[in-house]
């Protein structure tokens, strides 16, 4: 049996997984492209986007989280805000209460200012972690967008690519 230690893993997260707070989102398909899109209206939503990659309960194995790209679109007419794009790691106790804990990213430069994230048009965000980390057996990681949308923006999410080394 081998040792694995590859820094270049990665995984897509499909859009069907977002949770989303808010509006009226459905599953769509064109172009063979698959995508969850939200009928336009005057409103904001939370999206969550869990990062699912394999994690371990020894220390510098499983998935060393580095980055995801966040691929989503938006046409019509420009959101009013795009106030948060982050990530947000959940622990789990031994009794099973969560804590939630923002976790510090860098944002790449085209996508680092609410000015830039609410432009028209296909976007593709990198969320890097300031530290990457080692996922623990007790902790779920994902994406964290809010958006205050226009009467007339439409958006869509593509979905993610989690970014990671991979150790067993």
């Amino acid at each position: 049996m081998g040792y694995l230690n590859d820094t270049g893993f990665s995984q897509f997260i499909a859009p069907i997984l977002a949770l989303t707070s808010a509006g009226t989102w459905s599953g769509a398909y064109n172009s063979n492209i698959i995508y969850r899109v939200r009928t336009a209206a005057d409103a904001s939503f939370d999206m969550m986007l869990p990062i699912l990659i394999p994690s371990n309960n020894r220390m510098d194995k499983g998935s060393k989280l580095k980055s995801v790209d966040f691929m989503y679109y938006i046409t019509t007419a420009s959101p009013d805000a795009f106030a948060e794009l982050d990530v947000w790691k959940n622990t789990f106790a031994s009794d099973g209460t969560p804590t939630a804990t923002a976790v510090p990213i860098t944002l790449d430069a085209a996508h680092d200012t609410d000015a830039e994230r609410i432009a028209l048009g296909y976007h593709r965000a990198v969320l890097t972690l300031t530290t990457p980390v080692w996922i623990d057996n007790d902790e779920i990681f994902y994406v964290h967008a809010l958006v205050d949308c226009a009467a007339t923006t439409v958006f869509r999410i593509y979905g993610a690519i989690a970014n990671y080394t991979m150790r067993a």
